[in-house]
């Protein structure tokens, strides 16, 4: 039973330059971190990410959210989370805040994420394994599936799974041969082009075969030319990814990523408004067959259904601390096995998280393994960091989801 709850903000500032993006140039990695604790003492651990200053209003969100628990018993509550994710996210005190957006959906996202890593070490197993051990109507029962009805009913969902239990064994070979990584921290916004360029060597010689840049600069000439620098130190047959985190208007990024076409980039990532979803169409058509990569910035699965319904997104980014945990990033990854689009998180969490989801993704989903994104810089605060060899997450052993910070 869940006994007491403890919701804390805790923040990390940056080295020179690390972090940051066309937008963001001087970030404060930060983490509205909540914990439920049970009468037997276990402390799920759960995170939702931001920048810096409004961490603390995510903190009392996740906070009202967290009480609501106090009393429950795990199993029972995660044996129909999704109709308890359901309630919460569209609790009538907040809905006006959001709904299922904005800072009361990364609370929720805090505070379901502790649910699922307070039920895995109840368990006594990582969350990787809870979750694939799960069956089809199980999984079935720890999401919500409402507004999304027109394309994915429960019906849909549970055939689609129990598919997808052939190869299963299979593709469970994952678990030793380790999840492929890209290196996001070669190209970041700041950086020089020497520093750049090192940082490229560097990764290859350490194993990763995908790397990404930040782009978005005033003077798209600056853009070309870093971009150039990437794929002349990475070579032809690495996956160069371009991140714009934003940063252009329709007009610009049709411009631009044309341009960009010439460095035959992997993907092109945000390259708008994110909640412009038919600007992101009429992007995607001008610039066939260079694909996009979108939500970073997507709150929730509503929003998602639309982007693939529409079909231009070529990747889909969904982030367990920016929707509302891990009840929704599956079901957002059940809507894309539907559609067949590949599911590459976005990495606020330093990989802690999603290197579980990405493992439940492949193995209980038939996702392609394509790879996850890599961000080293937290891996010092926690309790379990990621372990990377030769560019592969190596399947995490510990109990529970990884998010378990020093000193909290």
């Amino acid at each position: 039973m869940i006994k007491n709850i403890s919701v804390r903000d805790i923040r990390y500032p940056l080295g020179k330059g690390a972090g940051s993006d066309a937008i963001h140039r001087d970030p404060v990695y930060s983490y509205a971190v909540t914990q439920l604790i049970d009468d037997s003492g276990i402390v799920g651990t759960g995170l939702a990410f931001t920048l810096g200053e409004g961490n603390n209003l995510v903190c009392e969100a996740a906070k009202f959210y967290a009480e609501k628990l106090i009393g429950k018993d795990i199993e029972e509550l995660m044996s129909g989370f999704g109709k308890t994710f359901n309630e919460l996210s569209n609790e009538q005190q907040f809905r006006w805040l959001g709904p299922h957006k904005g800072v009361v959906h990364l609370a929720l996202a805090s505070v379901t994420n502790a649910c699922f890593d307070l039920w895995a070490k109840k368990k006594g197993v990582p969350l990787w394994k809870l979750l694939i051990d799960l069956s089809p109507e199980e999984i079935i029962n720890v999401v919500d599936l409402s507004y999304l009805e027109e394309e994915l009913t429960k019906e849909q969902a549970l055939s689609l799974l129990q598919e997808n239990l052939s190869g299963k064994n299979e593709r469970t070979k994952i678990l030793d041969k380790g999840y492929p990584g890209y290196d996001t921290s070669i190209g970041w916004f700041n950086y020089s082009d020497e520093q750049v360029k090192e940082n490229v060597r560097k990764s290859v010689a350490e194993g990763f075969l995908a790397m990404k840049l930040k782009v978005g600069s005033h003077n798209e000439q600056d853009d070309i030319r870093r971009a150039n620098i990437v794929r002349e130190a990475a070579g032809d047959r690495a996956k160069v990814m371009l991140d714009a985190n934003q940063q252009w208007t329709l007009p610009r990024a049709i411009k631009i990523c044309k341009e960009l076409a010439a460095i035959n980039p992997y993907w092109i990532e945000e390259p708008t408004h994110p909640d412009d979803v038919l600007a992101h169409k009429v992007l995607s058509e001008e610039i066939n067959p260079v694909k996009l990569a979108l939500g970073e910035h997507v709150p929730n699965r509503i929003i998602f259904k639309n982007y693939l319904q529409t079909k231009c997104a070529g990747f889909i980014q969904v982030d367990a601390l920016r929707v509302g945990g891990v009840s929704e990033f599956i079901s957002v990854s059940l809507l894309c096995r539907k559609y067949n689009v590949p599911v590459v998180p976005h990495v606020g969490d330093m990989g802690q998280l999603h290197q579980h989801l990405v493992l439940f993704n492949h193995i209980s989903l038939g996702h392609e393994a394509l790879f996850l994104e890599h961000i080293p810089h937290l891996q010092q605060h926690f309790v379990h960091p990621v372990q990377i060899k030769n560019g592969l997450y190596q399947t995490p052993q510990n109990v529970g989801s990884s998010c378990d910070l020093k000193g909290i």
